[in-house]
């Protein structure tokens, strides 16, 4: 199993609905590719310009497999990395 968490930051609090919507758009795709396991996407209560993706695959092939898809390459790196900060989080699962 591999786990990506994935904070976002919106640069321009004028375009938080805006990345909110790409990043739903972004959730179902993903949702769809094989060995997605898990694709949430969190929008911050305390930090409106904080998003969180929270990604689960079968494995790092999977993973691989869905940056060069086009949810990733045609709608996330050319419309919602330019508005944000991108701190990615490789993870390991310590509970449950």
């Amino acid at each position: 199993m591999v786990y990506n968490n994935v904070l976002l930051k919106v640069k321009d609090i004028q375009d938080i609905s805006l990345v909110g919507d790409l990043l739903r758009e972004q959730a179902r795709r993903s949702s769809e590719e094989p060995g997605c396991i898990r694709f949430e996407v969190y929008h911050s209560k305390s930090d409106r310009q904080q998003f969180i993706l929270v990604e689960q695959w079968s494995n790092q092939e999977d993973l691989e497999r869905h940056k060069a898809a086009k949810a990733f390459t045609e709608l996330y790196l050319p419309k919602v990395i330019p508005l944000v900060d991108r701190s990615p989080h490789l993870s390991d699962l310590i509970w449950p």
